[in-house]
C-alpha cells in the first residue's frame, strides 16, 4: 500500500509541475518541446529511499499490531503510552496476579463455600461407605504408575532438578491461580527419617554444625542462669505474695520447656551427625551434607532465579515454589477445569494444594489440617493430586466445577472427593483409567486392622441420584 501511495505522490507532483508551466508566460513558444528530463539521479535516489521508508513504516508498525493482539489474547495489556502515563501519575503497575486473588475472594451477595445453601453434591464426590477405599484407590494408581514419593525437600529436589516427572505449575495460569500454596512451608531445611518420623536439621558443612551446636550451648547456659534467678526470687518471697509466686512458677515452667527443647535437639544432631569433638564427624554426616548440597544446587539456579537459603523468607518462598509442581496430567486436568470455570463464571479457579513430601504431610497434620491424613502414601506425594477451594464459591459455582470433576470421575480419569475445609481433593489417573480392583482390595487388605482416620461426611439436605454407589 505504501508503495502505491509513493507512485500516486509522485504522478500527482508532475502534474502540478505541468499545470505551472502551461500558466507560465511564452508557454506557446514550448509547446511542441518534449518534457524535460529530470534531473540526473533524481529517480535512482527515489528508488534508493522507498525500500528504506517500508522498513521504517513497518518497523514502526510492528509494535502496534502486536500490542493489540496481546491485549485481545491476554485483556487489559497497556500500551506504551499508557505504562508512561502511569509513570508519570504514579499509577502502580498491573498485578495479574493480584486481580485474579481479588476476584477469587470478591464478595458474591449470597452465602458461598459450606454456608451455601442447597449445594446439590454429586455422588461421585462424597465419601465411599468404607472411608479407607478412597485413599486405597489413590495409593493403587501411584504404585501403577511406579511413583517414589520424595520424603522430604532434598529428594523433592533431587526431582524437580532431574525435570523428568514433575513440572512447574505457574501462579497464574489457563483458568486457574495458586492460592496458599506452601503456606505453611518453615523454610527450614531437614532431613526426614521415614522410620523414626523425626526431622534433622541440615547443615553445608562441618563448621556450620559446630556453629549450631554453640549456639545451643549458648542457649542453655541462658535458660540455666534464668531458672536459678527464679529459684532465687521464688525463695525471697513470703507466702502470702500468691500472685508474684504464680506468675515465677509459670516463667520457670516455660524455661524449663525450652531447656528441654535445646536438650532434645543437642541429642539429635549428636545421634545423626556424631557427638560434638568425635572424630569422623565429616565422614559421619556426609550423608546429610550432600542433601543440602543438593538443595542448594537448585535454589542457585531454580528456573534462571536464585534464592538465599540463609535468608529465612527466601528459603520459605523457595519452599513454596517447589511445592508448586504436579505430573502432566494432573497440570492437564487443573486447565481444563479452569478453563471451562472461567468460561461459565468470569473468574479463575484457586488450587490450593499440589505436589507434597511425606514431612510436609506430616506437618500439615500437626498444625491441624483434618484433610492431611496419615495413610501411608499420602497421595499429595504422588503428584497426580490436587485441591480446589471452593470457600468464595457460590451453589451455583460449586455445583458446576462438582459436575465437571464427576464427569471426569464417571469417564475413569480422576477420584475425587468434597473434603472437609473447603476443598474439593482431586486425583488423576495417570494413564486416564483407575487401577485394577485386586489392586486396590490388596491395600485394603494389608490395612484392615488400621483405625479409619477419616469419617464419612453427613448427607447433605439436597443430594443427586445418579453417579455410581460410593
Amino acid at each position: 500500500m505504501e508503495s502505491e501511495q509513493a507512485g500516486r505522490a509522485v504522478e500527482s507532483e508532475e502534474g502540478v509541475a505541468g499545470a505551472a508551466a502551461a500558466e507560465s508566460p511564452g508557454v506557446a513558444n514550448v509547446t511542441n518541446k518534449p518534457p524535460a528530463a529530470p534531473p540526473p539521479g533524481k529517480h535512482s535516489a527515489l528508488k534508493r529511499w522507498l525500500p528504506l521508508a517500508l522498513l521504517v513504516c513497518v518497523a514502526l508498525a510492528a509494535p502496534l499490531v502486536y500490542l493489540k493482539h496481546r491485549r485481545a489474547v491476554l485483556g487489559g495489556i497497556k500500551t506504551g503510552a499508557e505504562q508512561v502515563k502511569d509513570i508519570l501519575t504514579g499509577a502502580p503497575p498491573r498485578d495479574p496476579y493480584a486481580e485474579a486473588v481479588s476476584k477469587i475472594e470478591e464478595d458474591r451477595g449470597e452465602p458461598t463455600g459450606r454456608k451455601a445453601a442447597e449445594v446439590s453434591i454429586p455422588q461421585e464426590l462424597k465419601q465411599y461407605s468404607e472411608a479407607r477405599r478412597f485413599l486405597a484407590i489413590q495409593s493403587a494408581a501411584a504404585a501403577e504408575a511406579h511413583v517414589r514419593p520424595a520424603h522430604d525437600f532434598a529428594e523433592l529436589a533431587a526431582v524437580i532438578e532431574a525435570g523428568r516427572e514433575l513440572v512447574e505449575v505457574p501462579r497464574l495460569g489457563r483458568g486457574y491461580a495458586l492460592y496458599g500454596v506452601g503456606l505453611t512451608a518453615t523454610g527450614a531445611l531437614t532431613h526426614y527419617d521415614l522410620k523414626s518420623k523425626k526431622v534433622v536439621p541440615l547443615y553445608a558443612n562441618v563448621e556450620e554444625l559446630q556453629a549450631a551446636e554453640g549456639e545451643l550451648g549458648e542457649e542453655r547456659g541462658r535458660l540455666s542462669t534464668a531458672l536459678h534467678e527464679i529459684d532465687v526470687k521464688l525463695k525471697e518471697l513470703g507466702k502470702k505474695e500468691r500472685e508474684a509466686r504464680a506468675q515465677l512458677l509459670a516463667d520457670a515452667a516455660a524455661r524449663k520447656k525450652e531447656l528441654t527443647a535445646v536438650t532434645e535437639k543437642e541429642k539429635l544432631l549428636a545421634d545423626y551427625y556424631g557427638k560434638p569433638g568425635a572424630k569422623g564427624r565429616e565422614k559421619t554426616g556426609e550423608p546429610l551434607f550432600a542433601e543440602y548440597a543438593e538443595i542448594e544446587k537448585l535454589a542457585r539456579n531454580f528456573g534462571g532465579r536464585s534464592y538465599d537459603l540463609r535468608d529465612p523468607s527466601a528459603s520459605r518462598e523457595f519452599q513454596a515454589r517447589m511445592l508448586s509442581f504436579v505430573r502432566r496430567p494432573a497440570l492437564a486436568v487443573i486447565e481444563e477445569l479452569g478453563t471451562a470455570y472461567e468460561a461459565k463464571f468470569g473468574r479463575v479457579l484457586p488450587i490450593t494444594s499440589l505436589v507434597r513430601t511425606v514431612e510436609y504431610q506430616q506437618l500439615l497434620r500437626e498444625s491441624g489440617n483434618p484433610n492431611a491424613g496419615d495413610f501411608a502414601p499420602p497421595p499429595h506425594t504422588s503428584g497426580f493430586a490436587f485441591d480446589v477451594y471452593y470457600r468464595y464459591m457460590t451453589a451455583a459455582e460449586q455445583e458446576f466445577v462438582m459436575g465437571e470433576i464427576a464427569r471426569l470421575e464417571r469417564e475413569g480419569r480422576v477420584e475425587a472427593l468434597r473434603e472437609l475445609r473447603d476443598h474439593y481433593h482431586v486425583f488423576v489417573f495417570n494413564e486416564g483409567h483407575p487401577p485394577a480392583a485386586e489392586a486396590v482390595d490388596k491395600i485394603l487388605g494389608k490395612r484392615a486392622k488400621q483405625e479409619p482416620t477419616e469419617k464419612p461426611e453427613k448427607p447433605e439436605k439436597k443430594e443427586t441420584k445418579k453417579g455410581k454407589k460410593r
